[in-house]
Formats: C-alpha cells, structure tokens, sequence
C-alpha cells in the first residue's frame, strides 16, 4: 500500500464496468469497497482479483435509503476513509426489463419506472449525499464519478426509464460540481457506450453482435476497461478542474452537438 493510498467505494462493482473500476483503483494502490447487491460470490471474485491489501466487501440494495447510508458508513470502517466514491451501481437494460411503451402494460410501465429511479438516481443521490457529508466532516478535499449513459444523450425507446435515470443522474453530477466545489470536492461523469461485459456477451455473439459494432466508426465495443481508465482519470487531483464535465466514452458511435 502505497503512501498516497486513497479509499475508494465503487458501487456495483461485483462484475462488468464495476469491476474492472475496482481493478484500477487497486493496481495504483488505493483501497477498494466493492459495493454489491446481490452476486456474492462475484463480488468475492472481484474482490479476490485486486492487487494490494485493505480491501472490503459491502453488501446492500442501494434502492432503500437506509441501507444506502449504512454501505458508506461500512466502507468508511473497513477503509478508513472514502475519499472518492464511484457511483456505478444501476439496473441496465435487458429483454426483461424492455417496456417500449406501444407493448407494455400499465402496471409493468410504472413499477419499471419506479425500480429504474430508485436505483440509478435515488440511490446514487443518497450514497452521494453520505460520502460528501464525510468529507466534509473530515474538511477533506475528494472525488464522485458517476457512471451515466449514452443513452441519456440519443434516447432509449425500448427502456425509456434507464435513458431517463441516467439522464438525470448526469444533471445531479453537474448540479453537486457546484455545490461542493467549494470544499474541493470534484464530481464528474462517464457516458459509456455500448460496453463488452459479461451481461452483454450473447447479444455480442449472436444475430444483433455486428450491428451494434458498427454503431462505432472503429468497427468494435468498448471495454469495461476503457471506461474504468476515464473513471481512474476523472476521480485523480488533476483532473479536479474538469469537474461538472460529461465525458463522453462511446467510440464516436454517439457526438453530441
């Protein structure tokens, strides 16, 4: 463990992005919370494959309130410190969570809305909201990431909710850059692409795999570890005046105006 050694929670990071996130931060010898839901023995995975020492699991549904305080206030224990928090738990979208809204019923459209916002927004807002009041506690200077979308950005029209959540989890990031500039903490957020993780690999494989490898002009997808480099870079002192900025990790597949 190196002198520097930050202490970093990285939400939903048992598998995929989320992982490969945790990975990086270890290999430059910060401390790591790996944040899960559910997948225990993923996120012991993840958690065997880190480099160093001083890592821990925690384990919670970020949607209940409570419990997205309580994960903070156990990584706090097992790190020591959070100094920077990577917001990237979320409900992705996938062919059960589809609600086009020309298809769907009414009860499944609300509880589908309702889970996406209470995830993806909600829980970073709370987890958020515990790790800047460390901070500022401690009168530490950190970094949030947030891990958004594309999406937010071209529309999802077979998961409208996912490209709404994201959407406004990206106008959280920019509102709090604001807000606790102040006190030198810097938040920030990715806007992945299409991304190769575990959860993706059969749709890669099968009839729609070219199809959305040509949606970028490289010919290809990117990688959990493509996006965990800009997390790495956005959450470093450096970058620290890029805060409130949206970085885009798409492969050109999406420019936005």
């Amino acid at each position: 463990m190196n002198n520097g050694a930050r202490g970093v929670l990285v939400t939903g990071a048992s598998r995929g992005i989320g992982r490969a996130v945790a990975e990086a931060f270890a290999a430059r010898g910060d401390r790591v919370a790996v944040h899960y839901g559910n997948g225990t023995a993923d996120a012991e995975k993840t958690l065997r494959g880190l480099s160093g020492e001083g890592h821990v699991v925690v384990q919670g549904d970020l949607a209940d309130p409570a419990t997205a305080t309580r994960v903070v206030a156990e990584a706090v224990d097992g790190l020591g410190a959070v100094d920077v928090l990577v917001n990237n738990a979320a409900l992705a979208p996938t062919a059960d969570s589809r609600h086009a809204i020309a298809e769907v019923g009414y009860e499944d459209w609300v509880s589908i809305w309702r889970r996406a916002f209470e995830v993806n927004l909600f829980g970073s807002a709370n987890v958020t909201w515990a790790v800047a009041r460390h901070l500022l506690e401690r009168s530490a200077p950190g970094s949030v990431v947030n891990v958004g979308s594309r999406g937010a950005f071209r529309g999802e029209p077979e998961h409208p909710a996912y490209g709404a959540s994201k959407a406004a989890l990206h106008a959280m990031g920019q509102s709090l850059a604001i807000a606790l500039a102040p006190h030198g903490i810097a938040v920030s957020t990715v806007a992945p692409g299409f991304v190769a993780t575990e959860r993706q690999a059969v749709k890669l494989a099968g009839d729609e795999g070219d199809a959305v490898r040509r949606q970028s002009p490289f010919g290809r997808v990117g990688t959990p570890e493509e996006v965990a480099a800009a997390v790495v870079y956005l959450a470093s002192p450096e970058a620290a005046w890029s805060s409130g900025t949206i970085l885009d990790v798409n492969g050109a597949s999406y420019l936005r105006p």
